[in-house]
């Protein structure tokens, strides 16, 4: 009985690799794995945001109203309710994607209103957050290439049969990603030219593949 029983367990976990079981967890915990790296990241950005903005109202403290902007954008990336669940539910990506677009084009507009204040520009420490600045959103672009990247294998093997099969039996669903629109006002760093280069200082943008 025993062999039968060994026999039957063979079998189903041979059917199981052959219908795509396998895949779908191996790609799901690719997904979830540099979720957690995105995540990272944007916390990382996150937490530099308070110490730049009191430097730059250190010497420019009547620019209020982007100042206040900055500071509103993060409190609302802080309100989302970052989940498990916010993975496979689009509208909650949605609002986290655009909690996150609004922070990075405040952000552009605080390094803009930063090139008008030379005593600033020449103070170590707001130089030294503007690099730390620019490294933490060149690793938010990467990790989110990652993702994007890990999101769309994960879907593909969801949708093809004959994993789709398995995917409706154990309920995987495909998984909401960044969007193109998104990755306009997302994917573009906020970098400002510290007079190194010809030209201008200017707010440039990085894009990306995604």
């Amino acid at each position: 009985m025993r062999k039968v029983w060994t026999l039957l367990l063979m079998v189903l976990t041979l059917s199981l690799s052959g219908c795509g079981y396998n895949a779908l967890q191996s790609s799901d915990e690719q997904v979830k794995s540099n979720w957690s790296e995105v995540l990272n990241q944007y916390q990382r950005r996150a937490d530099l945001i308070p110490n730049l903005v009191n430097t730059v109202k250190g010497y420019a403290a009547h620019e209020k109203e982007v100042l206040e902007q900055v500071t509103a954008a993060r409190a609302r990336v802080g309100s989302v309710q970052v989940t498990p669940e916010l993975l496979n539910d689009p509208e909650s990506f949605a609002k986290f994607q655009a909690a996150q677009a609004q922070l990075t084009g405040a952000l552009s507009r605080l390094l803009v209103v930063s090139e008008n204040y030379p005593q600033l520009k020449s103070d170590a420490n707001f130089r030294d957050l503007q690099a730390q600045l620019e490294g933490t959103e060149n690793r938010i672009t990467v990790a989110r290439n990652r993702y994007i990247k890990a999101v769309q294998d994960y879907n593909v093997t969801v949708r093809n049969f004959p994993s789709n099969l398995t995917a409706m039996v154990f309920g995987y669903k495909v998984k909401p990603n960044f969007t193109v629109e998104n990755e306009k006002a997302i994917a573009a760093p906020p970098r400002v030219d510290f007079g190194t280069s010809t030209g201008s200082n200017q707010v440039g943008a990085k894009g990306s593949s995604q």
